[in-house]
């Protein structure tokens, strides 16, 4: 091969090269996506927790919903009313106040109070551990006390004492990560303004909660019978409270013969 030759290669090489170029250029602005300025906006003024608690798979999800006007501007619990705010400038609408939330452990079964069936010595996680028999607890819905979900709150918000999760109401973000990881669903997010809550999932009849747990409840229905407003029910032996008709009187509180339902304020 000449001189001659390898120069033409090259030529023709640099050639198509330059055409295919060309042609991506163009496809990049024919084809190109176009983002709505108002999603980057939005995105900058989220706190980047990612946790899901908007009901999207994270920030971006949420900004872009928002713009398509799929998703209201207050659903960040995390920023609360003051993200809210700014979100609603950049769409140019109204917001509506967020209502603060707070996760409840449905569980009071401390080391003292709920009786274990074998002594654990396995990984600590909740998951791992309730594979084996549903774990170590004798109530099959009592807390595992692992901390699964205090190592995914992001907020430092949870803590384990005495074998049980607990919440610590102000620095919870209601961010929703911990109901996901726990799985014994005993994590809720309940409005912060609603005092109560029955701080127990045992499905059991009376004689069985008896025997796991001191403070299981029964089923005894005097909670339901009690209540001036109809909020509270008893379903499959355990009480449950209707937030949108509980006024939060304590009645149930005081009427519950096993300390199953508690205030959040103490």
């Amino acid at each position: 091969m000449n001189f001659s030759n390898i120069i033409l290669a090259v030529v023709i090489v640099g050639a198509v090269g330059l055409i295919f170029g060309l042609i991506l250029a163009f496809a990049s602005v024919v084809f190109a996506v176009k983002v709505d300025e108002r999603e980057e906006k939005i995105l900058s003024e989220l706190p980047g927790a990612n946790c899901g608690a908007c009901g999207f798979a994270g920030c971006s999800a949420y900004a872009g919903a928002i713009v398509k006007g799929e998703a209201p501007v207050n659903r960040c619990p995390v920023g609360k009313d003051a993200v809210a705010e700014k979100i609603a400038q950049i769409m140019s609408v109204s917001v509506e106040s967020i209502e603060k939330k707070v996760a409840r452990i449905k569980c009071s079964g401390s080391c003292e109070k709920a009786k274990d069936k074998y002594e654990y010595r396995g990984i600590e996680n909740c998951a791992a551990a309730v594979k084996l028999g549903g774990g170590a607890k004798e109530c099959p819905n009592g807390c595992l006390g692992l901390g699964s979900c205090v190592k995914v709150c992001p907020y430092g918000a949870i803590s384990v004492v005495d074998g049980i999760a607990v919440v610590n109401d102000e620095k919870c973000q209601a961010c929703g990560l911990c109901v996901g990881k726990c799985p014994k669903n005993l994590i809720e997010l309940v409005r912060v303004d609603k005092k109560y809550y029955v701080s127990c999932s045992n499905t059991e009849k009376a004689a069985l909660a008896n025997k796991y747990c001191t403070v299981a409840c029964i089923g005894c229905k005097l909670c339901e019978k009690n209540c001036p407003t109809g909020a509270i029910s008893v379903e499959n032996n355990l009480a449950k409270i209707d937030y949108e008709t509980c006024i939060n009187c304590g009645i149930c509180a005081e009427k519950c013969p096993k300390g199953a339902i508690i205030c959040g304020d103490k």
